[in-house]
């Protein structure tokens, strides 16, 4: 039930970032004809932009992280034998939760800091800015904590002890193209 509940929120979490660069894409193009066109402009689309921008990387990273398709290299931990692979794969899981706790901290003094500045053009508290790093160190949070609970619990099979996805740029298994000598 967790697991058809995280699946949603990535989802909705998808949707969202498509909506934000939509937004941006608006914007941006927006004052850009205003400004070349009619030599005006949208005045908060730039500031706007960096906050959407800001906020969807978060989202971002939030997704990947969910479908497990961060970069990564597997070359030692795929020849572990199982045992090995576990413990890998726990051991990441912790200091990853200890990340999040560290980045929950941080935004959340960050958060405090600057709930009384606005921002100079949108004059919206930074709070809201700040809090894409709460919000992402919540929810991934609960998403390692949700795979390292399969983890413990014995629910993954030995080939999702590697925490890496394969690229779909390169075959499984095959070697990775190597650049012609002097390129």
């Amino acid at each position: 039930m967790l697991q058809a509940l995280l699946d949603r929120l990535a989802r909705a979490l998808s949707a969202v970032m498509v909506l934000f660069l939509a937004a941006m894409v608006v914007l941006v193009f927006g004052n850009v004809v205003l400004r070349y066109g009619f030599n005006s402009g949208i005045t908060l689309s730039e500031e706007l932009s960096r906050w959407l921008f800001v906020w969807m990387t978060f989202l971002g990273a939030l997704v990947g992280l969910h479908s497990h398709h961060h970069l990564g290299t597997d070359s030692l931990v795929s020849r572990l034998p199982l045992a090995g692979k576990k413990f890998c794969l726990g051991a990441s899981h912790v200091l990853m939760l200890y990340l999040c706790w560290l980045m929950l901290a941080g935004s959340w003094q960050q958060t405090v800091i600057n709930a009384g500045t606005t921002s100079a053009v949108m004059e919206v508290s930074m709070a809201w800015f700040y809090g894409a790093g709460l919000f992402f160190s919540v929810l991934a949070f609960l998403f390692v904590l949700n795979d390292f609970w399969k983890l413990v619990s014995g629910q993954l099979s030995e080939a999702e002890l590697v925490g890496i996805t394969e690229s779909d740029a390169m075959p499984t298994g095959e070697p990775h193209p190597r650049p012609a000598a002097g390129k």
